[in-house]
């Protein structure tokens, strides 16, 4: 099932402004909405989840994999997913796949089979914008922590030329299915991975050579890091000009180089560390026109994203019509026609 383009030539057609930028807030607040695969759909939860959006302020929602798996749902649980976005008046923008790397030693062919599925699920519901990333599960460490990202995940993703075409190729078939749905394909940045600093993410882009085929170039991944890390503005400058999709959050970094110690702690987007006025000033001067994902980790994090939307169009968004050049992978993108 085609989804349908939100404009037929960025080329010519102005840009999004900051009233209709399509915002979609991250659904990992709703804890886990999976259903067994012949269970009922859960309606109650799903419906409850999806008036929380709505009554935010939200007219989009990122289907988040730790909240719902589209890809292991039944035909009928799915399409009762799509029919509850569309009574609370919720579409869904985007499906962010997340920690299920095609390239993982042990598990790369489930994981290759159900990012496929999820790309058909994505379609069924005319979703156009899918993210996957590279990155694995928590390690039980990890999982013992306040914050997950204060000890170190898996090991790094290997350095050698098979490896990484590996990645190359997996990507590759991914984003021609894609682009048989109709979609475009992102992929997130982050640590110790392929996609873990903005030249390695650049560069696997690059190589996979697909124009429906760009980057989620989600640097907070990277400042939150307890470790010292590249400057935001130059990771930014170098990745914006291939981002198609955006997850955006924020955190507060405080760093005592003399005594190697590196802090990092959630913020709200116009609070923490990263400008995000001048961060979207240089992704539309890039020609960036895809759906914001906003996600916030620890307390009310709905709301939290749902202040970070209203400063994305109060303050960092552009206000007027735009003409929105068109790059490699920049084109407008494309969202729900059946929500």
């Amino acid at each position: 099932m085609a989804t349908q383009s939100a404009s037929e030539d960025t080329a010519t057609q102005p840009g999004f402004t900051a009233d209709n930028w399509p915002i979609a807030t991250a659904m990992m607040w709703a804890g886990d909405g999976q259903p067994a695969p012949d269970a009922p759909a859960p309606v109650e939860q799903w419906t409850s989840n999806l008036r929380d959006v709505a009554d935010a302020g939200f007219a989009y929602a990122d289907i988040t994999d730790s909240w719902v798996r589209p890809g292991d749902l039944n035909p009928e649980q799915l399409k009762a997913f799509g029919d509850i976005a569309k009574e609370q008046g919720v579409r869904y923008a985007s499906v962010s796949a997340i920690r299920r790397s095609v390239i993982q030693k042990d598990a790369w062919e489930d994981n290759l089979a159900y990012s496929h599925r999820t790309l058909d699920a994505a379609a069924e519901l005319g979703i156009g914008v899918v993210s996957f990333g590279l990155h694995q599960a928590l390690t039980p460490q990890q999982q013992e922590q306040l914050w997950f990202w204060t000890v170190q995940g898996h090991t790094d993703d290997p350095e050698d030329k098979e490896a990484f075409a590996l990645a190359v190729e997996r990507f590759q078939d991914l984003g021609r299915h894609a682009a048989e749905n109709g979609q475009i394909m992102s992929l997130e940045m982050y640590e110790d991975t392929y996609l873990g600093t903005a030249d390695s993410s650049v560069r696997l882009v690059t190589e996979i050579g697909l124009d429906n085929v760009g980057l989620n170039p989600d640097i907070g991944n990277l400042v939150r890091l307890h470790r010292p890390i590249e400057s935001w503005q130059e990771a930014h400058a170098k990745t914006l000009p291939y981002a198609n999709f955006w997850h955006v959050k924020n955190y507060f970094r405080d760093e005592d180089r003399a005594k190697g110690q590196w802090f990092a702690t959630p913020a709200p987007l116009e609070a923490g560390l990263i400008s995000y006025r001048s961060a979207m000033g240089t992704a539309v001067a890039s020609g960036f026109q895809g759906v914001i994902m906003c996600e916030h980790y620890g307390g009310d994090s709905l709301s939290v994203c749902a202040t970070n939307q209203d400063y994305l169009r109060r303050h960092a968004l552009p206000k007027r019509p735009h003409t929105a050049p068109r790059s490699l992978v920049t084109q407008q993108t494309t969202l729900s026609k059946t929500a």
